[in-house]
């Protein structure tokens, strides 16, 4: 209060003396005007230090610093942005390998469409010096290399191809085999079967050509563990290499490496009971001839309550496994025995006789009807289609595709033939009598 007490005082005063000699002293000698302090270009708080005594003013800045607060500190733009980029930068990371383009030593999958709306494909490993072979014409490895995935390219005979890197079952369907492959169909019902978790350990007889390693060695993870027992060398060998080209390709392609936790051996199932005596199995999965004769040998090993999954290609070997069941008194419990099927279906535009679809029927030009703006039927060959005479601007593009062409619906004529019957057993612990 003091303070602007002494300010109004100090403006009174002001006023009165320059009302005074405003009339006499205006403009000083040297002719210019005479500019005020509270005229220049200062904050309020000079202007009102200008005015106050000196220990009045000190008093008045002490005041203004104690009550106005001090302007928040500006937020560091860069701390947001980075916050902001970080999650982009991971995200880009984890999905940059895989979106990356082609490098030497990865496999790519060629895709060239044929007749009846049957797709070719044709699986490579790209070489520099290499060339793609194909019924559609050469493409040279060098001309893939260094392209992103998805991508058209044409081959020497004018034939266009797709290529992209290939999932897991397109691997196993089109990599070399030995011994007839268990399908992926079939695999995750047989993954499903057994509810494998990262970090178990499974027993796999009959290695084949290594397909059920592949999707044992995923599901397992890093921490897990797969032993896969095969008699015939020649197998042995196939599903190391298949396993081995699968592997590699996947770390040229992707920041994080595939799994080696498949150990394969070259013996017996029935001679390597000494060998898991010290193993504790989560789950066993049996792709032989004659899994009865592994069950004695692997059931010491498996966990109480664990599924041991059998596939076999006849029923008839259905009926001996339960009989041998049966008959030893095994401690295995028949859950389920399924067939897996797949039934394909064919969805596309109704075409006619002439191999013209009905949208190309209704924009013939030997048509002598007038144009009209409306669909009308029109009936060919007892086949019902929808024709437009002439397009109507005001309907929209997603009307057009909607309404222009009549699709069928169908069963594939193709249909996958019967593959394997599965089996789940589980281990129980008989009660005593």
């Amino acid at each position: 209060m003091r303070a602007w007490r002494a300010l109004r005082r100090a403006a009174a005063s002001s006023s009165s003396s320059s009302s005074s000699s405003s009339s006499s002293s205006s403009f000083p000698a040297d002719g210019k005007p005479r500019r005020r302090a509270w005229e220049t270009s200062l904050s309020p708080l000079e202007r009102v230090r200008r005015l106050l005594p000196p220990e009045e003013a000190a008093a008045v800045a002490r005041g203004a610093a104690a009550v106005v607060p001090e302007p928040p500190q500006a937020r560091p733009e860069k701390e947001e942005e980075v916050a902001m980029v970080a999650p982009r930068q991971a995200l880009a990371g984890a999905a940059g390998p895989r979106s990356g383009p082609f490098r030497a030593g990865e496999l790519a999958l060629a895709e060239m469409p044929r007749k009846n709306n049957w797709t070719l494909k044709v699986l490579c490993r790209l070489a520099a010096e290499a060339v793609l072979s194909s019924p559609g014409g050469l493409l040279p490895h060098r001309d893939i290399i260094g392209q992103l995935p998805g991508q058209v390219l044409r081959t020497s005979a004018g034939k266009r191809l797709l290529l992209r890197r290939p999932s897991l079952d397109e691997y196993v369907l089109l990599m070399p085999r030995g011994a007839t492959i268990a399908y992926p169909k079939d695999i995750s019902a047989l993954l499903m079967m057994m509810d494998l978790h990262p970090g178990d350990t499974v027993l796999e007889t009959g290695s084949g050509s290594g397909a059920m390693s592949l999707f044992l060695s995923r599901a397992v993870g890093p921490q897990g563990r797969v032993l896969s027992y095969e008699i015939r060398e020649d197998h042995h060998n196939l599903a190391k290499k298949n396993y081995r080209h699968w592997r590699s390709a996947w770390g040229i392609g992707h920041t994080d490496e595939w799994p080696d936790n498949v150990e394969f051996i070259l013996k017996d199932i029935s001679a390597a009971a000494a060998d898991l005596k010290s193993v504790t199995l989560d789950a066993v999965v049996l792709d032989m001839l004659d899994p009865q004769c592994a069950l004695p040998v692997v059931h010491p090993s498996l966990k109480q309550g664990g599924v041991c999954a059998v596939y076999l290609a006849n029923i008839t070997q259905v009926i001996d496994l339960l009989d041998r069941i049966r008959s030893c008194k095994l401690p295995f419990l028949c859950e389920r025995i399924i067939e897996v099927t797949h039934r394909s279906w064919s969805v596309l535009p109704a075409k006619l006789k002439h191999n013209k679809s009905s949208q190309v029927v209704g924009t013939q030009e030997n048509i002598e009807e007038p144009p009209q703006n409306e669909y009308e039927e029109i009936h060919i060959q007892d086949e019902a289609v929808l024709k437009e005479s002439e397009y109507n601007e005001s309907l929209s593009a997603a009307a057009e595709t909607n309404h222009s062409v009549p699709y069928i619906a169908r069963p594939s004529h193709w249909q996958e033939a019967h593959s394997a019957f599965l089996t789940k057993l589980r281990k129980f612990q008989p009660l005593l009598s």
